[in-house]
């Protein structure tokens, strides 16, 4: 067996179903659950009729690269969305239709990474764990940069030392941040698109979470923006992960890509003709009538930012709390105002309220010194509207 495979940690929700095992909690409420970021709102009805409609698609092989209408459409989506040069997207250098953006984020450090030249990877912490597995199984070493408090949960990229960036060879970032919902600014993707050239590594942009903000005016930067603006146009160095999972409500589908420097895609794209993993056919033609419509898009955002303004006025009187720059978490500081621990706050909170939460420190290591996930918790509002005002109202009532 992979060697490498023993250093992998248990699955956060492997942590949580182990805290919760033996509990019996409270029979007389419905259980709510707000640990998972999985979206629950409903999915774009035009979007599943033209599935069923495509489904003859089954009867062919799928490419890799996926059709060229699809990568059209995700370029025309990037270009507008991002304010990208017009026709500075070729779509078919720049974009590489995904399984959606766990696989790929997985994926691309498999083939991204020379394990001959004691690589590491480096990561926010506390982060989606794919990252941290991706870069064991590449054979590189995780480093993890502290998100807390006192940096607006943003890394402390300024804290990581010149001879650690020369050993990066892949920095993974996530804008708006899981589990934070914090984002990093234009500047501060700049001076990383710097440090990449002059440190000679790759920087992979999460982005799964970008279409959910609450200021329409104020939408978060995406790394391919953040270079373009610099001069950067052929996007080198710089990655972006981006799905139709949370945007458009449709995790199921399995739908995303990879877009950016046409170099190490086309490099990319020769691993995953190996790796198997085209994307079916009736979900390629479904994902580009979503990537076409921005309507329901908005609607979506709408609900966000509606249970948002309800939730945290139920809540910020009795708990450490504030709307996130964007995403659909809140992270909770448990400690301040009830001492908690994550890990107690969770349990008993099941216990009493049947409400389920992810400790923070499920999602994070410790890193110099800290563990900066410990005495968090993170809950995702992604149940319907009414059962997010249930949920505040019953940890109201569980801190009061």
């Amino acid at each position: 067996m992979n060697p490498e495979l023993d250093k992998l940690h248990p699955y956060p929700f492997e942590k949580l179903s182990a805290l919760k095992k033996g509990i019996t909690q409270n029979p007389e409420l419905d259980h709510i659950a707000l640990s998972i970021g999985e979206p629950k709102h409903k999915a774009p009805e035009f979007v599943l009729q033209h599935l069923q409609q495509q489904l003859s698609g089954v009867s062919a092989y799928p490419l890799t690269k996926g059709i060229p209408e699809l990568r059209q459409a995700i370029s025309d989506w990037l270009t507008l969305r991002f304010h990208l040069p017009a026709d500075g997207l070729n779509p078919e250098h720049h974009v590489i239709p995904v399984n959606g953006t766990r696989e790929a984020l997985f994926a691309f450090a498999q083939a991204v990474i020379d394990r001959n030249k004691n690589p590491l990877i480096i990561m926010p912490n506390p982060f989606y764990q794919i990252y941290e597995g991706a870069a064991y199984l590449s054979g590189a070493e995780p480093y993890y940069i502290n998100t807390t408090a006192a940096t607006n949960y943003l890394p402390e990229f300024d804290s990581v030392s010149d001879e650690t960036w020369s050993r990066c060879q892949l920095l993974y970032i996530c804008s708006p941040g899981n589990p934070t919902g914090a984002v990093i600014n234009k500047s501060t993707l700049q001076k990383l698109i710097e440090l990449a050239n002059k440190h000679d590594f790759i920087i992979a942009s999460d982005e799964c979470y970008s279409e959910i903000y609450f200021d329409e005016n104020n939408p978060p930067t995406g790394l391919l923006e953040a270079a373009a603006d610099m001069g950067n146009t052929d996007y080198s160095r710089c990655v972006v992960f981006h799905s139709l999972s949370k945007r458009s409500n449709l995790p199921g589908l399995r739908s995303g890509f990879v877009a950016g420097d046409k170099e190490i895609l086309a490099k990319f794209l020769k691993y995953r003709t190996y790796h198997g993993c085209a994307m079916p056919l009736h979900h390629q033609q479904a994902s580009i009538k979503a990537w076409l419509d921005e309507k329901h898009v908005k609607e979506n955002r709408a609900l966000y930012q509606k249970k948002f303004t309800a939730v945290l006025e139920i809540l910020e009187p009795v708990l450490d709390v504030k709307k996130p720059d964007a995403s659909f978490y809140l992270w909770a500081n448990v400690s301040t105002k009830a001492r908690f621990t994550d890990e107690t706050f969770a349990k008993n909170l099941f216990t009493e309220q049947n409400i389920t939460v992810l400790p923070g420190s499920y999602l994070s290591r410790k890193a110099h010194g800290i563990n900066p996930g410990s005495q968090h918790v993170r809950m995702a509002l992604v149940a319907s509207y009414e059962e997010c005002i249930e949920a505040a109202k019953r940890i109201r009532q569980f801190m009061e």
